[in-house]
């Protein structure tokens, strides 16, 4: 769908408040909140219901038929497995609670162990909320807090020691404390856990704040319809600067330069004194109140152009590089409308929220960028975040998406690293008698084996891993099979050997047959195990490893 801020064409005057400070200018307000409007969740039961596992596993990802035909043509082999093995970790359902029946996934901000999202309510009520979850399991993510805001919606949420900062609207007419309604709110996090008593709202012009940045010691919020880019000091949240503009939806720091997309002008390159440097004029349909946002990509900029897809611009010069079209998947697409809503970089990964599209993904590589396809995902997807290891897919009244790269890290980079890079089939086998060996990170459909098989690396197999009688499957790094909803298996069958050194997660069954063996190497191995472990009387399961669903 295209995904609206809520943003209420209501202009408001400023209203008198018990506390207040004014700041530079006569157009904006900080108040020190009293807690009025603000609901803890105590059910922690309520906050586990809201995790799902129910499609969680390996994600299948449908390429561009123009990459992958290139890809195809130039080995002259059926289809070849895929780089990027994705796995699905979870999904988190919106919070509900009384008058607040239809909030909606809004913005994600990564940091270290836990993502914090945002929430807005679709229509005219000004109601939303914020989660924070902990994704330090990489197999059980946990919501760990969450607060209602029942006069606000947060359309964009930021991370930074220690404190998470909102940015959204409020319904000025029914808040003591709200001068307009552009709202910007800094609220203390600590070991997951959100404190109302130690927060700050600011309040700017404009009919509603549409995203929020960190830039050093400073916070840059932004409101759309008449409104303003505004720093505020990070400590007290007072105003330090700000500058007019007709209406902006993002903002993105990139260490020395603010840039910031105005719907009605395209971007506008600022100093950190907001003086504009340089403009890039677009004349793209940005739509009425929709989310679109910007990122810097290596030298460039890349910004969400609705219908367009995506418009990269050197971000020096300003030049138009090329438009990054809507990758999409006919078999899975949503019923609404397909555009870009917004994008996230990721080292080399470009990611597009595509909206009815679903999320796409791109790789620069070479100083160019290529498509590569759409993730096998639901829901219409409005926004996307990606670091480290992780890419978290907000999907409207659908919650969001929590997906693992399943990157592999250095040091298996480097152990593995005397190996050939394994350039092969989906369905991939080894023939008996066959000694092979690889390194890498790819997407299988399946693999069996006759003979003996090395994989060094990070692995996602779509179907069944089948080790033939007196077959030998090495693995030193993760491997992932199949996923909750189409569950698949690893078959070791008479007097095969499965070797692991690292992770397995088998979303089905481990079979054991009679005289299999089962080996894990070093003291820091896992198994989990979502189905059962069929073990005959006469395979064995020797060394260390961590049973994480005590399925052994």
């Amino acid at each position: 769908m295209n995904s609206t801020l809520s943003i209420k064409k209501v202009w408001l005057m400023a209203i008198s408040a018990t506390f207040f400070v004014t700041s530079c200018s006569d157009e904006t307000t900080i108040f020190e909140n009293p807690e009025d409007n603000l609901v803890k969740e105590s059910n922690q039961l309520k906050l586990d219901n809201s995790v799902s596992f129910d499609r969680a596993g390996v994600l299948d990802i449908y390429e561009d038929p123009i990459t992958s035909a290139k890809r195809y043509n130039a080995t002259g082999k059926a289809e070849q497995a895929g780089d990027y093995p994705l796995t699905l970790v979870a999904s988190i359902t919106p919070p509900t609670f009384e008058n607040g029946e239809n909030l909606a996934a809004t913005h994600v901000a990564l940091n270290g162990d836990y993502g914090y999202v945002s929430y807005n309510t679709v229509g005219e009520d000004y109601v939303g909320a914020v989660d924070v979850i902990d994704i330090s399991d990489p197999y059980n993510p946990v919501v760990t807090s969450r607060v209602y805001f029942t006069n606000a919606d947060l359309n964009s949420i930021a991370y930074d020691g220690g404190y998470v900062y909102v940015a959204g609207g409020v319904d000025s007419e029914k808040s003591v404390t709200a001068a307009s309604n552009s709202l910007v709110a800094k609220i203390a996090v600590s070991g997951g856990r959100l404190n109302t008593s130690d927060i700050t709202f600011g309040f700017q012009e404009g009919f509603n704040a549409t995203d929020v940045s960190i830039m050093n010691d400073n916070v840059i919020a932004t409101s759309g319809q008449d409104g303003f880019v505004v720093i505020y000091d990070k400590n007290d949240m007072s105003i330090v600067n700000e500058a007019a503009f007709a209406d902006l939806r993002s903002v993105a720091y990139n260490g020395s330069e603010i840039a910031v997309l105005d719907a009605a002008e395209g971007v506008s390159f600022l100093d950190q004194s907001l003086n504009v440097i340089r403009n890039i004029s677009i004349d793209s349909d940005f739509g009425i109140d929709a989310k679109r946002t910007l990122d810097f990509f290596n030298d460039n900029i890349v910004v969400s152009e609705g219908s367009k897809g995506a418009g990269v611009y050197n971000a020096a010069s300003g030049s138009f590089l090329e438009y990054l079209p809507i990758l999409t998947n006919p078999e899975s697409a949503e019923p609404g409308d397909i555009v870009t809503n917004g994008v996230a970089v990721n080292e080399d990964v470009l990611l597009m929220a595509n909206g009815a599209g679903g999320l796409s993904l791109s790789e620069n590589t070479n100083s160019t960028t290529e498509g590569v396809g759409v993730i096998e995902l639901t829901g219409s997807i409005n926004y996307v975040a990606s670091k480290g290891d992780y890419i978290f897919a907000a999907s409207g009244k659908s919650g969001f998406q929590i997906i693992k790269l399943n990157r592999p890290s250095e040091s298996l980079v480097s152990s593995c690293e005397n190996l050939a890079s394994f350039h092969g089939n989906s369905n991939y086998s080894v023939s008996e008698g066959e000694e092979e060996a690889y390194s890498g990170s790819k997407r299988f459909n399946s693999i069996t084996i006759d003979g003996s098989l090395l994989l060094c690396g990070s692995w996602a197999v779509k179907n069944d891993i089948t080790i033939n009688e007196n077959g030998i499957f090495e693995m030193n790094g993760a491997i992932t099979v199949g996923k909750s909803n189409k569950t698949r298996d690893i078959v070791v069958k008479a007097g095969a050997t499965l070797r692991i050194e690292g992770s397995v997660a088998i979303y089905g069954d481990l079979i054991l047959e009679d005289g299999a063996a089962l080996e894990f190497l070093g003291d820091d191995s896992v198994a989990v195990i979502l189905g059962d472990v069929v073990k005959s009387e006469t395979a064995t399961v020797t060394g260390n490893f961590n049973d994480y669903y005590d399925k052994f």
